[in-house]
C-alpha cells in the first residue's frame, strides 16, 4: 500500500463563535515569528550561521511568545522560519535577503503612521493538538497556554466545518487555520492520511529533466521526444511583484502582505501545474523512472565561490524554488507508480549527448549547442536533459554506453514547447523551437 496525504479546504460554520480565538492565535504566530526572526538575525550577525528549527526551539521554548500557541504549533512556526532562512539566505552572497518581520502599519490621512499591528498568520495544529469528531464534522483545537483564560472546559477551540459534497475527512493528521484576506474570514485546511494500492509503473522507460532559469524545465524521453517549459511566467512575476511591494508605504504593511501572498500562490500554482503536466506526459510515454538534475551547489562554482549569472540571472536564480518543485514532482509521480531519482548535473551541459565529447565551447550561443565532432546541433537545455536521462555521471550505468549509439537527433533540435496559462495550465505552442545553425 502507498501512503499519501490529501488536503481539503473547509468552510467554518461557527465562524462568529471562534473568530476571536483564531485571531488571537494568528497574532501569536506572527509574534513568535518575529521573535525567532530577531534571534536568527542576531545569531547570523555574531556567528555567520543560520540556526535551524531545533536550535530555535531550544532557545525559545521558555519564551512567553512560545506559549501563545500549542507546543507543536509553535514548533511549526519555527520550522517555517528556518526553511525561509535557508531558502533565501546564504553565507557567501550578500544579494540574498532574510525573511521579513510580520507586521501591519496603519497611517492617518496625512500619511503619518498611527499604530502597528501583527497580521493573522496561518496556525498549524498537529495530531497532539487535535480531537476530531467525524460524526458532527467538528475539530477541537488546543489553545496556547497564554490563551487559556477560561475554565478547563474551554481550553480548546471547537470549530465546526463544512466540507465539499462527497469528501470524507478521515485519518486527520493536521489542521491549518488560514486567514483569507479577501474574504476577511478564516478557513480550515484539513490534511488527511490515506492509503491506496501501490500503482504499477506505466512502463520501463526513463525520462530526464534539466531545471534552469530561461527554460524552467527541459524534459527528454527515451522515446526520442523532448519538451521545453519556459519560465517566462515566473520571470514576469519575479519582476512585477517586487516592484509593486517596493511601492507600498512599508514593506511589512497589509498591502505588501497581500502582494507577497498572491505571488506565492501563483508560484505554487505554476509548480503544481508543471509537475502534473510532466507526469501525465510520462504516463503517456510509458516512463517508469524520472531522473532529475541535482542542483545542489548551483549557486557556486567548482571552487565554492558564488557564481555571477548577471543582474537578472541572479534575481531569477535566488527566486527559483527548485527543491520545492522537485518535491511536488516526486509526490505526483509516486501516485502513478513513477520513481523520481536525483542525478548529478556535473558536465551534463557541456557534454554532447550524441557522441559524448566534452567541451565548454560547444554551447556557441544561448539555446544552441553545436558539436564539432559529430556535427550535431540541438537545443542546449534538451541536450542537458538527455544526458541526465542517460545519467552519464553514473559509471556503472548501462545507459552510459548509449552515448555511442547511432541515433537521430532531430527531436533534440526541435523540442515541443509548452507555455503556461493561468486558467488552463500548460498548453502546447504551435511553432517549434528552431535551433539549427
Amino acid at each position: 500500500m502507498l501512503e499519501i496525504h490529501r488536503t481539503y479546504r473547509a468552510k467554518i460554520r461557527n465562524h462568529s463563535q471562534v473568530e476571536e480565538s483564531l485571531d488571537r492565535h494568528g497574532w501569536s504566530a506572527s509574534k513568535l515569528w518575529n521573535v525567532a526572526n530577531y534571534h536568527s538575525r542576531e545569531v547570523w550577525e555574531e556567528t555567520g550561521e543560520i540556526p535551524d528549527h531545533g536550535d530555535l526551539k531550544d532557545e525559545l521554548k521558555t519564551h512567553n511568545k512560545y506559549s501563545g500557541l500549542h507546543s507543536q504549533s509553535s514548533q511549526r512556526v519555527l520550522e517555517e522560519l528556518a526553511e525561509a532562512f535557508n531558502s533565501w539566505y546564504s553565507s557567501d552572497d550578500d544579494r540574498d535577503n532574510p525573511p521579513g518581520y510580520r507586521k501591519e502599519n496603519y497611517y492617518d490621512d496625512e500619511g503619518r503612521r498611527v499604530h502597528e499591528e501583527h497580521p493573522r498568520s496561518t496556525v498549524t495544529w498537529k495530531q497532539n493538538g487535535i480531537r476530531h469528531d467525524t460524526k458532527n464534522n467538528r475539530v477541537r483545537l488546543s489553545k496556547g497556554a497564554n490563551h487559556k483564560e477560561h475554565p478547563k472546559a474551554w481550553e480548546y477551540i471547537l470549530v465546526e466545518y463544512e466540507r465539499r459534497p462527497g469528501v470524507e475527512v478521515e485519518n486527520l493528521q493536521q489542521v491549518r487555520a488560514v486567514y483569507d484576506q479577501a474574504k476577511e474570514r478564516w478557513e480550515l485546511h484539513l490534511v488527511c492520511k490515506d492509503e491506496v494500492e501501490t500503482p504499477t509503473a506505466p512502463g520501463t522507460e526513463t525520462a530526464g529533466i534539466d531545471l534552469g532559469i530561461s527554460n524552467f524545465a527541459a524534459v527528454a524521453y527515451s522515446t526520442e521526444d523532448a519538451d521545453l517549459y519556459p519560465g517566462n511566467r515566473l520571470k514576469q512575476d519575479g519582476y512585477y511583484f517586487p516592484k509593486e511591494i517596493a511601492k507600498c508605504d512599508d514593506s511589512g504593511g497589509e498591502r505588501a502582505t497581500r502582494f507577497h501572498a498572491k505571488w506565492s500562490e501563483r508560484r505554487t500554482h505554476f509548480f503544481h501545474s508543471l509537475a502534473k503536466h510532466i507526469v501525465q506526459r510520462c504516463v503517456e510515454k510509458g516512463v517508469g523512472q524520472i531522473n532529475v538534475g541535482d542542483l545542489e551547489g548551483v549557486r557556486e562554482d567548482e571552487y565554492g565561490e558564488s557564481k555571477n549569472w548577471g543582474r537578472h540571472g541572479n534575481l531569477d536564480l535566488h527566486g527559483w524554488a527548485f527543491d520545492r518543485f522537485t518535491s511536488i514532482l516526486e509526490y505526483k509521480a509516486k501516485v502513478t507508480g513513477i520513481e523520481v531519482v536525483e542525478a548529478s548535473e556535473r558536465d551534463t551541459s557541456k557534454t554532447c549527448c550524441a557522441c559524448g565529447r566534452e567541451d565548454d565551447s560547444q554551447r556557441v550561443e544561448r539555446g544552441l549547442y553545436v558539436c564539432e565532432t559529430c556535427d550535431a546541433a540541438f537545443n542546449a537545455d534538451v541536450n542537458g536533459a538527455e544526458n541526465i536521462r542517460l545519467d552519464i555521471n553514473e559509471s556503472n550505468s548501462e545507459s552510459s554506453s548509449k552515448l555511442t549509439e547511432d541515433r537521430s537527433t532531430g527531436w533534440l533540435a526541435q523540442p515541443a514547447v509548452h507555455l503556461y496559462d493561468l486558467s488552463r495550465g500548460f498548453q502546447p505552442r504551435t511553432e517549434v523551437v528552431d535551433c539549427k545553425p
